[in-house]
């Protein structure tokens, strides 16, 4: 199956609840028999990254197919709510890396309930209310163009990232990329963040704003044109994607002052047509099966860091909780906007 494009551009999210609208998903694919039920997964996840785990839980399955659409993490979170608001869903799972978007849904009485031995297994960081589950561990990472950046220049820490973007000769002048954070509810997640966890967080700003950073909207084209030599360097792309794309000119960073791990959410909507299907696939993402085909496909990285030079107390788990409602807080999040806006000359 061909890659797809992940994350287009959603519409800006300058106010909450309000969220741009988006007339479908970006890609759709089934798995599964041809005829016959099927169960709806709705995700901000590649089909191509997640499509071999879904073919082998249908395998496993064969009484049960799997429409699966693809959306923005942006415009899967305004459908998503739209539909609980109208006491009726459209989807029968909903999985997303924009788990503070996923955490709100379950407060506003979007989810159905289910509790298993494997969901209760879950550690307390990793589920919410029985509601909400998160099935994946994926870094937030740094890339790299090698053939543009000389080792002596790759930045482990923010720190080192900072002294790259103040050197005077300007060599990495509008060649560093992040996240677009009023289109990608991931890159709004990672940049609140790193706000509460970073002392670095204000110079990060300026640093941005003094090297000419670009926002951009999602992973495919952040990567790529890290790949490309567009950009020299990324900031807080998403590992598993990285590791998908398995570019050879492309080197990966666990920042070793702190790495920021993602628990794609896994929430079974309360007026979900096929729940118990929607359940047996949650089960089996949890299973060990799953999680190895969940490891295989990148979406799922064991204790340890891939890079041995960043230590296992460096890695900060964003946790599945009531916490995150505060990155979605209007006065905040216009205020973290505002500050974002400035630093990229918005």
């Amino acid at each position: 199956m061909t890659r797809l494009a992940l994350l287009m551009l959603a519409a800006i999210l300058a106010a909450l609840p309000a969220m741009a609208q988006q007339d479908g998903p970006e890609a759709r694919a089934r798995f599964g028999p041809a005829d016959g039920p099927k169960m709806v997964l709705r995700s901000t996840t590649d089909i191509a990254v997640l499509g071999p785990t879904l073919e082998d839980f249908t395998a496993r399955n064969p009484g049960i197919a799997v429409a699966y659409e693809q959306w923005g993490s942006n415009a899967l979170y305004d459908i998503s709510l739209r539909d609980c608001e109208a006491g009726q869903s459209r989807a029968d799972a909903v999985l997303s890396s924009a788990v503070h978007q996923m955490v709100d849904l379950v407060n506003r009485g979007c989810a159905g309930s289910y509790r298993s031995t494997a969901s209760a297994a879950l550690p307390s960081a990793r589920r919410w209310r029985d509601q909400l589950w998160g099935v994946t561990q994926e870094p937030a990472v740094m890339i790299y163009n090698t053939d543009l950046v000389p080792p002596e220049d790759v930045p482990h820490t923010r720190f080192a990232l900072l002294d790259l973007m103040r050197r005077a000769e300007g060599r990495y002048q509008g060649k560093i990329a992040t996240y677009e954070i009023e289109a990608s509810g991931l890159g709004y997640l990672f940049a609140f963040e790193d706000s509460l966890e970073a002392s670095t967080f204000g110079a990060l700003m300026e640093g941005f704003s003094r090297a000419g950073a670009v926002a951009t909207c999602c992973s495919a084209e952040i990567i790529k044109g890290v790949s490309q030599g567009e950009y020299a360097m990324a900031y807080n792309v998403l590992g598993s994607y990285v590791n998908a794309r398995r570019d050879p000119n492309v080197g990966v960073i666990w920042p070793q002052d702190y790495t920021l791990m993602l628990s794609r959410g896994y929430m079974i909507p309360k007026s979900a047509e096929h729940s118990e299907p929607a359940q047996r696939l949650l089960d089996f993402l949890l299973s060990a099966r799953g999680q190895e085909d969940l490891r295989t496909a990148g979406l799922l990285v064991s204790g340890e860091p891939e890079d041995s030079a960043t230590p296992a107390s460096a890695l900060h788990t964003i946790a599945i909780s009531p916490v995150l409602l505060v990155a979605l807080d209007r006065q905040k999040r216009a205020q973290f906007i505002a500050r974002w806006r400035a630093a990229f000359g918005r």
